[in-house]
């Protein structure tokens, strides 16, 4: 969608379709010879239901899409809802990030909670995925202590003494 009004090459072999734009590959799909027949892929047209959330409804991409089951529920459940179509596309965007298998388990467990919302299952997803590692950020030698301190609360205990003494 993001190439959209560029000049592309077509390629076309006996079983496949490449479209190629500077050398890169944007899209390959299997050669269809029916007639009044096409072969969408919804993963290309992200970008577009980003602007236009509600092309999810009738869109033909979107019509036949095969969805894991979960997600296939939560969206059902969603499009039924008012701008529940822009909260589902947020769901697929986090799909194409952290793949099916992650967003079908975060699903299930909105699922089973019964709270079906887009900030739900997002909030699940990033329970579910595991936290970038550590960083071990080495302090430079000018910086580090050279004495460490001593946890002293017998210090702390004489200044509450003097303070009440007096």
């Amino acid at each position: 969608a993001e190439h959209a009004g560029q000049g592309v090459f077509l390629r076309a072999t006996a079983t496949r379709i490449k479209i190629v734009q500077e050398g890169k590959t944007l899209a390959c799909h299997e050669r269809c010879f029916g007639r009044e027949q096409q072969i969408l892929n919804p993963w290309h047209y992200l970008p577009v239901l980003e602007r236009k959330p509600g092309a999810l409804r009738n869109g033909a991409p979107f019509v036949q899409w095969d969805l894991p089951s979960p997600v296939r529920k939560v969206r059902d459940h969603l499009l039924k809802q008012d701008k529940g179509d822009r909260a589902f596309v947020e769901i697929l965007l986090a799909m194409k990030t952290h793949g099916s298998e992650l967003l079908s388990v975060a699903c299930e467990l909105a699922l089973e909670h019964k709270t079906l919302n887009a900030a739900v299952v997002l909030n699940h997803v990033n329970r579910l995925k595991e936290p970038p590692p550590v960083r071990e950020n080495p302090v430079p030698g000018h910086l580090r202590l050279q004495q460490e301190p001593q946890a002293n609360c017998s210090r702390y205990d004489r200044l509450r003494e003097v303070r009440h003494g007096q």
